[in-house]
């Protein structure tokens, strides 16, 4: 017993001790890693004959992912951020020392919205006398829509290149949840508001049939007018060469069809581009990444301590506190730090005017209105422009609605100016699953809404009686009431107006125009210059927010919050399997009751 004991606590400190070494061992891995990225980025040595090399690979938004966690924990999804990119087209374009930009489409993902800019930017500094060629093993149809605009579009001799049209599917899960025994009950106001239909129809409405057509069709006109003006070639070739579905077609066909100039293999790219930038050997052509190009100084010295903000705000709109759910949920829009910001913004003496550039597609109605009212206060002091990124409906356009000005991109998705409640209700599932409830109450309606505890599938106790569906469906009215004002009252119509076009509908940036939902189309740049307009400014510097935090203090930050719990289901699961999680984390964590958010589509 002596000797099984000894063993016994033997084993014990040794564990303990193994648990120190690797605790040591990981804090000193740490403290290499935050010294590392503590350090100062180095300024890039610009040198003659540099071509701009952008890498299309991973999900492009208005903002660099600013999440550690995740890479730290293996993850492959690559975060570029619009802005970088738009930076670099610009100092490329006036610096003599690069004559040109190569384009490498990987995988990406991004609307053609997002795409929008750069295509513009890219046609750009081609009209500054300089070249651009894009090259693909995979062209998808918006990854070629940006590529088409270049001087040269190259494809892979045994490559691809999408172009068959859009479509716009949605998956309804209420078969799933009759089988469970999962009702649910809806309170919304919208005809066209379909972020429900998945859960409580098997096929699309009537409404949302209509509104989806419609905004599908405004977003593939916009494309085929942008690749047929770039390649010279009619709308009607290039909708007939959609219905070949041109993916399966051989890659010699794309140049038959003019929609690529020439096929050939990514090593030899750098012969064919050394030719295009008139240099002797591929020896003395070199390549910077848009990092690089955003490290060496501009040329142009603003000497004024006037500033326009742009504030970015991208992601699902919360309330209260993002509380690490980054990971979780996406990017956030929470009002807890929305309001400070923008408040912040007001106080501020140097910044003149703010560029709200908002890429959503809304959230909780209460937030929003928190961020409404923000935005209201902040423009009694100085001019509030925003740009719409690749969304900007429902809540989106809620915070959006009373700025002094509104632009968007022609296919920006907007409107969708309605509110919902969703509530499950589980009688069936309990009876399958032998849960019963019993309990007392001081009054009528005290038991309103409770909840049963079954993870993943909380759901109500009983259903609603007529009472409290009417009382509900009162405050949702309500709330939709007060959205309808918020919009009237910002772009100076009636509310009987408002309705007409709100309903829950989604229209693009371009019917947006025509309906009075939105001032212009317009990129960011645009925005930006109107802020200077309106703010008589003549010289200026322009300055993002929120303000990024070093990597350290991210770092520290997400290592004490939730977040960590996110990043390490995404390493241990995989990017596929995380991606099912992501959906599941948008569906359980508690979010307000009343809900303005456009549909998935």
């Amino acid at each position: 017993m002596k000797d099984f004991l000894k063993m016994l606590l033997a084993s014990v400190i040794g564990v303990f001790v193994a648990m120190f070494f690797v605790f040591i061992v990981s804090i000193g891995i740490l403290v290499g890693m935050l010294s590392s990225i503590g350090s100062a980025k180095s300024i890039y040595t610009l040198g003659d004959n540099t071509v701009l090399r952008i890498d299309l690979e991973g999900i492009i938004s208005d903002r660099e992912s600013t999440d550690i966690m995740p890479g730290l924990f293996g993850s492959s999804e690559k975060s570029i951020g619009l802005d970088d990119i738009l930076k670099a087209i610009q100092t490329a374009k006036e610096n003599d020392k690069i004559p040109g930009i190569y384009v490498k489409v990987g995988s990406m993902s991004a609307g053609i919205a997002t795409l929008e800019p750069i295509r513009k930017a890219l046609g750009d500094f081609r009209g500054s006398g300089k070249f651009v060629v894009a090259y693909a093993d995979f062209y998808t149809q918006g990854a070629y829509y940006l590529a088409s605009v270049a001087d040269k579009v190259i494809l892979n001799p045994q490559g691809m290149l999408m172009l068959h049209g859009l479509s716009a599917n949605a998956q309804f899960t209420k078969g799933m949840f009759d089988k469970l025994g999962i009702n649910f009950e809806v309170f919304r106001v919208g005809t066209f508001k379909s972020a429900i239909e998945p859960v409580t129809e098997t096929q699309m409405s009537d409404a949302n049939r209509e509104q989806t057509a419609s905004f599908i069709n405004c977003i593939w006109s916009n494309l085929l007018d942008g690749i047929s003006q770039s390649r010279d070639i009619s709308v009607e070739e290039l909708n007939m060469y959609a219905d070949e579905y041109l993916a399966f077609a051989a890659p010699e066909r794309m140049v038959e069809y003019r929609l690529v100039d020439t096929l050939m293999f990514a090593a030899d790219m750098n012969d064919y581009i050394s030719k295009m930038a008139y240099l002797d050997s591929p020896a003395n052509l070199r390549f910077a990444t848009v990092s690089n190009i955003n490290s060496v100084p501009s040329r142009k010295t603003v000497a004024s301590k006037d500033r326009i903000a742009v504030l970015y705000a991208e992601g699902t709109i919360m309330h209260g506190k993002s509380r690490g759910l980054g990971p979780l949920m996406g990017s956030l829009i929470t009002d807890y730090e929305y309001v400070k910001e923008l408040n912040n913004l007001k106080n501020d003496n140097n910044v003149k005017a703010v560029v709200f550039r908002i890429n959503s597609g809304g959230g909780s109605a209460y937030a929003s209105e928190q961020i409404w009212y923000a935005v209201e206060e902040l423009k009694k002091e100085k001019p509030v422009i925003v740009s719409m990124g690749g969304m900007a409906a429902s809540g989106g356009y809620y915070i959006a609605a009373g700025a002094d000005h509104i632009l968007a991109e022609p296919t920006t998705l907007t409107g969708s100016i309605g509110v919902f409640g969703l509530y499950p209700e589980g009688v069936e599932l309990h009876k399958k699953i032998g849960l019963t409830f019993d309990g007392v109450k001081t009054n009528k309606l005290s038991d309103l809404g409770a909840m049963s505890g079954v993870p993943l599938l909380s759901s109500l106790i009983r259903p609603f009686n007529d009472d409290e569906r009417a009382l509900l469906q009162g405050y949702v009215n309500r709330i939709y009431d007060v959205f309808l004002t918020r919009c009237a009252d910002g772009r100076s119509m009636t509310n009987e107006a408002i309705d007409a076009i709100g309903q829950g509908r989604v229209w693009t940036g371009a019917q947006a125009l025509e309906i009075g939902l939105i001032d212009g189309l317009g990129s960011l740049d645009d925005a930006v210059k109107i802020a200077a307009q309106r703010a008589e400014l003549t010289a200026y510097e322009v300055d993002a927010y929120p303000k990024v935090k070093d990597k350290f203090t991210r770092l520290m930050e997400e290592l004490t919050s939730t977040s960590i719990k996110g990043s390490m289901i995404r390493s241990f699961l995989g990017d596929e399997v995380y991606r099912q999680y992501l959906i599941a984390g948008k569906k359980t964590v508690p979010m307000d009751f009343v809900q303005a958010v456009v549909g998935d589509f």
